[in-house]
């Protein structure tokens, strides 16, 4: 058993406006490993890339796939690797639904 709530920092621009380096997330995640997420278009999520699973990434859940779920950064532009580059993403590596977003306060 797992602590279901998780702190991620977010450190890419990929999503800004709506997340940007330096912002902090509240992530829920199944209390036991294994379990998937349950996950609606439109949520923000944190996932492992596929083919890459030692990195997290942070993106919108856009759509339900045959293979997993579609998921886009908000800002392709800056950079972002997404599902336009690797297609739908097995809900096996989505870790969990963001809950909230926070800035730490500066001197903190």
């Amino acid at each position: 058993m797992r602590w279901p709530l998780w702190r991620v920092a977010v450190a890419e621009r990929s999503m800004e406006p709506v997340l940007r380096p330096g912002d902090w997330l509240l992530v829920r995640r199944p209390v036991r490993a294994g379990r998937t997420v349950r996950v609606r278009p439109g949520r923000l999520v944190v996932a492992r890339q596929p083919g890459r699973p030692d990195l997290l990434i942070v993106k919108r859940a856009v759509r339900r796939e045959p293979g997993g779920w579609w998921l886009e950064s908000a800002s392709p532009d800056a950079g972002g690797v997404d599902s336009r580059r690797f297609g739908p993403v097995p809900p096996g590596l989505i870790e969990g639904a963001v809950l909230a977003r926070y800035r730490r306060a500066r001197g903190a």
